[in-house]
């Protein structure tokens, strides 16, 4: 094996290929979500130390943190769907995954996100008549806060339409490259993450933050 060429400051660099533009809405909607749901539980932490604070020295009771709670794991949880979509978090059960032909690890992706889809839909519908129900009703929450019920759901079936909305694109996305033939994009783009990739996710990770806190690697 020949040595590396060394290092040439005069050569300038290849430029990284540029994002493609479905990469980078999707980068943006993921920190968009990120942001709203990392606001919802700072926003819930605050309310939570007032509210020890004023219990602990002034004896004085805000009477709606154990309320806030709840609508902030709600609302919290919707986007948490999204966030873990978009990421590749959730679980898949790949046991047999890769004991399968690619085409047949590509059918199996397809048919996972197809699946989630639809249950996004299905979520969405039935969320749907919960809420024409809070409204018919007029549904008050059974607090000293009496908050009604129409404002705290209306946020959270948002999450769930988004989340719905996420599942459907991936779902038309991979059925569009599986009909495609574009085996090796389906696989890249919608299997189980390895083990190397997480790895590597981590030390990615470890070094940014390594680099915004000036600590050397």
């Amino acid at each position: 094996m020949s040595p590396a060429a060394p290092f040439d400051p005069s050569v300038p660099l290849t430029p990284a290929a540029p994002a493609s533009a479905a990469t980078s809405l999707k980068d943006r909607i993921e920190t968009v979500l990120a942001m709203v749901f990392g606001g919802i539980f700072i926003a819930f932490a605050v309310v939570v130390s007032t509210e020890t604070i004023c219990r602990k020295l002034f004896n004085f009771s805000l009477q709606g943190a154990d309320e806030l709670g709840g609508y902030a794991l709600a609302v919290g949880s919707t986007i948490a769907f999204s966030l873990a979509l978009m990421g590749r978090c959730h679980i898949r059960v790949d046991v047999f995954h890769e004991r399968f032909s690619r085409r047949g690890q590509a059918l199996l992706n397809w048919l996972s996100i197809a699946s989630l889809a639809l249950f996004g839909l299905f979520i969405v519908y039935v969320a749907f008549k919960v809420l024409a129900d809070t409204l018919e009703y007029g549904s008050t929450a059974q607090t000293p806060w009496a908050t009604p019920l129409i404002w705290p759901q209306t946020i959270w079936y948002v999450g769930l339409v988004t989340f719905a909305l996420v599942a459907s694109g991936y779902a038309i996305r991979a059925s569009r490259l599986l009909l495609g033939g574009q085996i090796n994009t389906l696989l890249k783009d919608f299997s189980p993450k390895s083990a190397k990739e997480e790895l590597k996710e981590e030390l990615d990770d470890l070094t940014q933050r390594q680099a915004t806190t000036g600590v050397p690697s």
